[in-house]
């Protein structure tokens, strides 16, 4: 049984220990440099009033994914970003459904009229992730940078919250 909810200061360390794996896999992510627990809770401290995490667990309280939507500085205030992140193994099972039930239903909560997410072209998961949604493509980044220099082009996609 998948359950989801708000993340908290005490899901930093495992939501830092599942994204930390994602990014040693390599591939599916922007990130390149390994993250701690610390970095998570900054990043949940940023906008707290603008923006919602959440976790999905098990029923032992293992977490299974986390998503977040946030407001982002290349986007207008209307518009928020999107970030999810699925523990290896874990994907195909639902959680990234639940997960982002919630996070729209949040992000109509917060005022916010349409999602944005930016993917690794390359992340062939992640684009039918947000297809499946019913994001669509609005724009194409060529040759971004991460930050292990490696240069890699970005799709953004749109979900209108109306």
């Amino acid at each position: 049984m998948i359950t989801i909810r708000r993340a908290g200061d005490l899901d930093a360390r495992q939501m830092a220990d599942l994204l930390n794996a994602i990014i040693e896999k390599g591939g599916t992510t922007a990130h390149t440099n390994p993250l701690t627990g610390r970095t998570i809770l900054d990043w949940m401290r940023r906008d707290p009033d603008r923006s919602a995490w959440h976790v999905a667990e098990d029923e032992t309280g293992h977490i299974l994914g986390f998503q977040f939507v946030e407001p982002h500085c290349d986007l207008p205030p209307e518009a928020c970003d999107i970030a999810s992140f699925v523990r290896l193994g874990q994907t195909g099972l639902g959680v990234g459904s639940k997960l982002f039930d919630a996070s729209r239903a949040a992000a109509k909560d917060l005022g916010y009229l349409w999602i944005n997410a930016t993917i690794r072209a390359d992340n062939c998961g992640g684009l039918a992730y947000y297809q499946s949604r019913g994001f669509e493509d609005y724009a194409h980044h060529p040759k971004q940078r991460l930050g292990n220099g490696e240069l890699v082009d970005k799709v953004s996609k749109r979900y209108d919250l109306r």
